[in-house]
């Protein structure tokens, strides 16, 4: 189904990102699948053909592309229809950037923005612990006032850009009360690179997008100073909340346009593969369960287009970008399992980016909230 929710300009920009992804990324990504994290210049480079930090303000160096997630689609869709899953080029303009642009100070802007919009500034959000995940009251991590600021304590883990990141946004409990409530209890304070007290783990070994870098990261006594606080002390929570809806979005296009990749790449597949005398693609069992595939992706798409709309309008909610998060990754994991699986045995060679594909989908179920966490969410929605 042709979309229409692109102008010409996205039509100029996805180009320009094809381009950056055929020079820049897809010669690189067997090497940086080995080593298990991307060269820090391929962020610099993005950053050069306007991939990266296009929505911070021409002022700081950026774009100043203002609240059109079109943009932001169209990075997250060619990335996924080349593989290109290392450079965290969506973590960076989907989740980071909402933080550094909506809640800084203006002093924190002329700090952090510049290096941000030219790649030199790599950023993560740390708020998953060992104890706790969805569950933001199982977080342990703690800063308690100090002259100037606040000293921290804790750790992190399944932190993707962990060990890239010259600034952590840790989620921290501030609240001097055990049982104080969520929406009051937490703080985003900002951990640069240096900081005596804050170290990196090591570099967590995944069974799938292996080159994108994730760490365990751990805050002994780091004297955080308050010009450091993002947001308001206090509201972490809420500031968490207002960006989580972008974050499931980004990673429903991502799931969508995956599975459309997927797709291609069997169907040229079960064209040239015979059995019998025959493609393999002309037996009925596989031609009609690659036109369920191909029929469930374009219903997928329409509602993820609905959803960018709804976006840029300002009127998506939690629940709507819950529903696209938990249906589209679910999508995902059948089309890569059932497209792997007409590959036969080369489906299983790691040489075969189906095998790759099957791989690095399975986390998407399970990060930026579980399936059964989105469940959880909607079904509130509805009262229950």
């Amino acid at each position: 189904m042709q979309r229409d929710i692109f102008e010409p300009e996205h039509v100029q920009f996805r180009e320009s990102v094809r381009e950056f992804l055929s020079r820049h990324v897809s010669p690189f990504q067997d090497r940086w699948n080995a080593d298990g994290i991307v060269d820090r210049s391929v962020y610099t480079e993005a950053a050069r053909y306007g991939i990266l930090g296009f929505s911070v303000p021409e002022e700081f160096g950026g774009a100043g592309v203002n609240n059109d997630f079109r943009y932001n689609a169209v990075v997250a869709e060619e990335c996924a229809y080349a593989s290109a899953h290392g450079p965290a080029f969506s973590l960076q303009n989907d989740i980071i950037a909402p933080y550094l642009l909506d809640l800084t100070t203006e002093e924190q802007r002329r700090r952090w923005l510049p290096p941000f919009a030219r790649g030199e500034l790599i950023a993560a959000v740390a708020m998953t612990e060992p104890d706790a995940g969805s569950d933001l009251q199982g977080i342990r991590t703690h800063a308690r006032p100090a002259q100037d600021g606040w000293i921290l304590n804790g750790a992190k883990t399944f932190i993707s850009s962990g060990i890239h990141a010259d600034l952590v946004i840790v989620v921290a409990r501030t609240a001097p009360e055990p049982d104080a409530k969520a929406s009051s209890a937490f703080t985003l304070l900002a951990v640069e690179r240096g900081m005596p007290g804050f170290d990196r783990g090591r570099k967590l070994d995944k069974i799938g997008l292996r080159s994108q870098d994730t760490a365990e990261l751990t805050f002994n006594d780091v004297h955080v100073p308050a010009a450091n606080v993002v947001g308001e002390v206090g509201r972490g929570f809420i500031h968490l909340m207002r960006n989580l809806p972008m974050e499931r979005l980004s990673i429903a296009l991502n799931a969508v346009a995956s599975c459309r990749a997927v797709l291609d790449m069997t169907l040229d597949y079960v064209k040239s593969r015979r059995a019998f005398g025959s493609p393999i693609g002309s037996f009925q069992a596989n031609k009609f369960e690659l036109a369920t595939y191909e029929t469930e992706i374009d219903i997928a798409q329409v509602y993820v287009d609905r959803c960018i709309t709804a976006l840029n309008a300002g009127t998506l909610d939690a629940t709507g970008a819950a529903k696209a998060k938990w249906w589209t990754t679910e999508l995902q994991q059948r089309v890569v399992y059932g497209c792997q699986q007409m590959f036969g045995g080369y489906g299983y060679m790691t040489e075969y980016p189906i095998a790759q594909a099957y791989l690095d989908a399975r986390i998407q179920t399970v990060y930026g909230g579980s399936t059964q966490i989105m469940k959880e969410l909607i079904g509130r929605s509805l009262g229950l």
